[in-house]
């Protein structure tokens, strides 16, 4: 007996074999990808750099366009993404810090996008598509800080429609606001 009054063998039980062990034993499955919320998280993770990829390929940004209907566009599409992979999550604080990490992660991925798609390398100044990416990515960002104290009020609520809609709106609405501001003439944008 124990001083908690437990066998040692039945407090053995209670650990984990791999604990007892003294070595962390990977789980068999470490990511279940036959979950519907795991496919609509990785979705939120990569619905920017999607719309990036698909806007730089049929028609990419023209030099000396300060903003484009496109470039909102993405901006709304990476807070819009964040607010859905947020809303996967259980709790204020991983819905809250799920949602910054994705609007990071895609933000980022946006930006390599445009640098891998640009037509030609620039000195000076940046290449359009560069420069539309880094713009919609600052957007996306402020769209999604807006919206991130909406995501923790909201990650206790069951129905998950209202989680994505609701910080989906503010931060596409903020984001919406940015761009042109980013874009106007902040950004050097030519040939």
């Amino acid at each position: 007996m124990t001083a908690g009054g437990q066998d040692p063998a039945e407090e053995d039980d209670l650990v984990p074999v791999s604990v007892r062990l003294g070595q962390v034993v990977p789980p068999e499955d470490p990511e279940d990808w036959t979950r519907p919320l795991t496919w609509a998280a990785a979705a939120g993770m990569l619905l920017a750099p999607a719309v990036a990829l698909i806007w730089y390929w049929i028609g990419p940004p023209l030099a000396n366009h300060p903003a484009q209907p496109a470039t909102s566009l993405l901006a709304c599409a990476l807070a819009i993404g964040a607010a859905l992979t947020g809303a996967t999550q259980q709790g204020a604080l991983r819905a809250a810090a799920a949602t910054l990490a994705t609007a990071l992660f895609s933000a980022l991925a946006v930006i390599i996008v445009g640098a891998l798609m640009a037509a030609e390398r620039q000195v000076g100044t940046a290449s359009p598509t560069v420069a539309h990416s880094f713009g919609a990515a600052v957007a996306g960002l402020g769209g999604v800080v807006a919206a991130s104290p909406l995501v923790a009020r909201l990650a206790r609520t069951r129905a998950r429609l209202p989680r994505i809609v609701g910080p989906g709106a503010i931060g596409a609405g903020v984001a919406l606001l940015l761009v042109p501001v980013l874009l106007g003439t902040a950004i050097p944008v030519g040939r």
